[in-house]
């Protein structure tokens, strides 16, 4: 009989679930719903749901409030569906799989009993912005479907392959090792999906794949995958590092922050009893990035008024195009030139057509090259072709999808991670 599994993940301010179900005879679960509830930090909150024929946008939720009252209205909202025989009570549930920011040391998912809980809360001093969305989940899915095994999925573990060299930091080596602080690297569970999907649309065994991938999102990372592993990525001991993103500064001079506001240090009014937060880590993680050029987080408004002429759009634009350039042409010398191909990926990844004409027509010295009209009308597929032909290295979209690979990978290995009687 078919078993259920939740795949779960928590944000700031939202909180998104895919039904999959799924039973030992099948390699892949199959997806039969995706449920979100966002705009918690900006009330009123709003659905959106999708199963079937069924399709619910942006209806508001004037009474949900919170990430535990948004999974509560989830499990409740998904159990009254007429049309989802497969969820009928939450102890239909076996597993409910969550996306974990930072996993420090984990490298592979890991069932949550209380000495793990335990565990990552303390990694939560790591990332004190992203974990505790992640364990707030946790707990309400204890409390509304005990009977279902919770397991974390880390966004670091795809970049537990990261040489010594390229995750090492030049600090005090006891230091280092007594506070975990090293390049641990994230958006992991995308990049695992993004090479397991381009090597099955090349044809080519994911041990052999060499790719330049690029997760561009609100959060932004590049990523170096040579013989299918991590061997270089943009970001850092956290999210934070690289790239920039819609509220993050990525790379910065370490100590711009000090001259930002010698308070930098002290506790941000944003921090709780349960999530410490300096004001260093509020300003480049939530005050910065293009909405601070800009005054916006939409990315695709940013594009298209900088055409219009905006100067800070403008300006936006060009310094994303810039840094991802400085980390593809890095990422292109560390593998000696031997790409199979450039991927683009996420929501910006997969709709910016000006901003990959912009990057991959910076990259024609390294044999990278766009066909125009498969640019602007890519297939609508998992991964689609926007290369030209005469192209030296191969050009990609790839439709990413952090929710499967979570779920695929938990039915492969169901009966290690399930919970003992």
């Amino acid at each position: 009989m078919p078993k259920v599994i939740l795949a779960i993940n928590a944000g700031s301010s939202s909180v998104k679930v895919s039904v999959f179900s799924y039973d030992s005879s099948t390699s892949d679960p199959k997806e039969l719903a995706v449920i979100q509830v966002a705009g918690l930090t900006a009330p009123p909150a709003t659905l959106k749901y999708d199963r079937g024929d069924q399709h619910v946008k942006s209806q508001e939720l004037p009474d949900v409030s919170g990430q535990e009252g948004a999974y509560e209205y989830i499990l409740k909202h998904l159990t009254s569906d007429a049309g989802l025989t497969e969820l009928r009570t939450p102890d239909d549930i076996d597993f409910a799989c969550h996306r974990v920011v930072h996993g420090g040391d984990y490298d592979k998912p890991t069932r949550i009993d209380r000495d793990t809980y335990h565990h990552l809360e303390e990694l939560s001093d790591l990332a004190p912005l992203h974990n505790a969305g992640a364990l707030t989940i946790v707990r309400a899915v204890h409390e509304k479907c005990p009977k279902a095994t919770n397991v974390a999925f880390f966004d670091n573990a795809f970049h537990a392959t990261l040489p010594l060299a390229a995750r090492t930091y030049m600090i005090d080596p006891t230091r280092a090792k007594q506070n975990k602080l090293r390049k641990y690297g994230f958006h992991g569970l995308s990049y695992a999906f993004i090479t397991r999907a381009v090597a099955t649309a090349l044809s080519k065994p994911a041990g052999q794949l060499n790719l330049i991938a690029l997760h561009l999102g609100s959060g932004a990372s590049a990523c170096c995958i040579q013989d299918g592993k991590s061997i270089g990525t943009s970001m850092g001991l956290t999210p934070l590092a690289g790239l920039p993103g819609a509220t993050r500064s990525g790379d910065v001079d370490p100590s711009l922050i000090f001259h930002f506001t010698h308070e930098a240090g002290k506790l941000s009014p944003k921090s709780s009893g349960s999530m410490h937060i300096t004001q260093a880590e509020q300003i480049l993680n939530k005050e910065s990035g293009w909405q601070a050029l800009t005054g916006t987080t939409d990315f695709g408004m940013i594009t298209s008024k900088a055409e219009q002429g905006d100067e800070m759009c403008k300006l936006a634009f060009d310094i994303f195009v810039d840094r991802i350039c400085d980390f593809v042409a890095a990422y292109y010398v560390k593998m000696g030139g031997k790409v199979d191909a450039l991927v683009f990926a996420g929501g910006i990844g997969e709709k910016g057509v000006q901003l990959r004409q912009a990057i991959v027509g910076r990259l024609g010295c390294l044999g990278f090259e766009l066909d125009d009209g498969a640019n602007a009308a890519p297939a609508d597929e998992v991964v689609a072709e926007v290369g030209a032909k005469g192209s030296r290295h191969r050009v990609l979209i790839c439709q990413t999808d952090e929710q499967t690979e979570m779920a695929r990978e938990c039915a492969q290995e169901a009966e290690k991670l399930r919970r003992p009687n």
